[in-house]
């Protein structure tokens, strides 16, 4: 297979952000002073807007206790980890949860440093959202502290670690602090015979100039975005990771996933991973796809493979019509071979696991939505909706060592630039022009995808889109959800090094 590299390119970059002074750029510690300084003034906000207590937690019941401690994870006999996990796991795990009724889940940080839990893809207020740019408060090191929030929408949620890394690959996502939630909206037809929760996952995270990225096939795309003139500054050192699994065991490691000929399996797919995005397939197999981040498609659809962007949910029935011993993972061999896999075994079946190649098609979200012909082009908007804009760009070894991630040609943090009207319905159109696929999540809130690189679709709403490497997405969003929601990637890395803004109710 051939090999690109993805950051690291001599002579391609970015143009820097004509309002950016890049001397600025490399004092990261004041814009880590400015993250938080903005962030104790929004907790202090929330508190006594809410009354939140900010001591122990209170007596009573809890329905779900997270336990953040040191953990060992046994991805095979010989490979032996330690980190930081819910319960004294990695994943930590799964809570199954009643959309619209109020739980109370009491957190407590047996660590030696402040820690966050966010729930991605809930409708929440943000004192409860778990992110310190919304001023959700911190369990600090040590100590307890109780969270009461109300599930929803119904579907494949998670919860993980939300704290800022920085330079620290021991802290925040780079850590074993994620599992899923299920939210159930009393709705399943149980038109299955297992349900699989399945995380992808990648492990001990290093910084690295080179970095090879077959996965990522939004470099075929338009490239509507690509700068006229390109940057050749060296890029700075990105994160990368050689060791992988699904959920806790590497591919080969663990029990197998046994299924008998003419079951039905709903897949319930996660990547968890802090640093990519990545493509997964079921050799042998067909996958049908029924939602994606927890919410129903309106055309689902047979692939031979799914391409999930970091943060990104889907479902997908498969049908087991191919007796033999199978395996499901990372279309990429060296990933494969790495740990990204697991066996599915049939009953009766004795032989070595197989894997066949799936055709190599670019992944497109617009198959899975309707036809667009109602909806206004994608760079218009009704009297009723509002434009956002947000264009992406990186300013090559910015702080230093690392790069820095721009929108609108600054980093977070962004003052009153993003400010809703609460009950408006706004179009987000969302320009790339970097060199990566980015895993946009917006906060609390759930958008509509109407265009992908100038395809048009309706009907596909999600929490988390991946913009193509110099690409456009466009998401339709109403403001709902009043307080603050962050936007930002979902690579751990981006979003720690300027890659959030704020959007705000007026």
């Amino acid at each position: 297979m051939p090999q690109r590299v993805r950051r690291c390119r001599q002579v391609e970059g970015k143009r820097r952000g004509a309002a950016v002074n890049r001397r600025d750029l490399l004092k990261v510690g004041g814009m880590a002073f400015a993250h938080a300084s903005f962030a104790m003034q929004s907790r202090a906000q929330n508190s006594a807007r809410t009354g939140m207590q900010m001591g122990p937690a209170p007596e009573g019941h809890a329905d779900y206790t997270l336990r953040i401690a040191p953990v060992t994870v046994e991805l095979d006999p010989s490979h032996i980890l330690s980190t930081i996990g819910y319960n004294g796991s990695a994943p930590g795990p799964v809570l199954r949860m009643k959309a619209g009724k109020p739980v109370r889940i009491d957190v407590i940080n047996d660590t030696d440093t402040p820690e966050l839990v966010h729930w991605h893809g809930m409708l929440i207020p943000p004192e409860v959202d778990g992110t310190e740019e919304e001023g959700s408060p911190l369990v600090e090191p040590h100590s307890r502290r109780r969270f009461q929030l109300t599930p929803g929408p119904a579907g494949s949620r998670w919860y993980h670690s939300h704290a800022m890394a920085m330079d620290d690959l021991h802290k925040g996502a780079y850590t074993g602090q994620f599992g899923f939630v299920y939210v159930d909206g009393g709705n399943d037809p149980g038109a299955y015979d297992q349900e699989l929760f399945l995380a992808v996952r990648d492990w001990e995270p290093y910084f690295t100039a080179n970095m090879d990225d077959d996965d990522d096939d939004t470099h075929n795309g338009p490239l509507l975005e690509k700068p006229a003139v390109m940057n050749a500054e060296p890029d700075g050192l990105e994160v990368g990771s050689m060791t992988y699994s699904i959920n806790d065991k590497a591919l080969g490691s663990g029990d197998p996933i046994r299924v008998r000929e003419g079951q039905r399996l709903l897949i319930h797919f996660l990547n968890a991973s802090a640093i990519e995005n990545r493509r997964i397939a079921l050799a042998g197999h067909k996958m049908k796809v029924i939602a994606m981040d927890g919410n129903p498609v309106p055309s689902p659809q047979m692939v031979d493979s799914i391409f999930l962007g970091a943060g990104e949910r889907i479902d997908a029935i498969v049908e087991m019509n191919r007796p033999g011993i199978w395996i499901l993972g990372s279309t990429e061999k060296p990933i494969r071979d790495s740990g990204l896999g697991v066996i599915v075994e049939y009953a009766g079946q004795h032989m070595q696991p197989q894997w066949v190649d799936p055709p190599k098609e670019p992944w497109d979200y617009t198959i899975f939505g309707n036809a667009a012909s109602n909806s206004p082009a994608p760079q218009q908007t009704s009297a009723q909706e509002q434009m956002i804009e947000a264009i992406f760009e990186k300013i090559p070894g910015g702080a230093g060592k690392f790069n820095v991630w721009l929108i609108n040609g600054k980093p977070y943090p962004h003052e009153r630039e993003f400010v809703l009207e609460q009950g408006m319905r706004y179009r987000l159109v969302m320009r790339n022009r970097t060199d990566d696929a980015h895993p946009m999540h917006l906060h609390r809130h759930l958008w509509e995808l109407t265009e992908i690189n100038g395809k048009t679709t309706a009907g596909i709403i999600k929490d988390t889109v991946v913009v193509p490497y110099y690409g456009r997405a466009v998401v339709d969003f109403t403001a709902n959800q009043p307080g603050l929601a962050l936007f930002h990637c979902h690579i751990q890395q981006h979003m720690d090094y300027g890659f959030k803004a704020l959007f705000r109710y007026a």
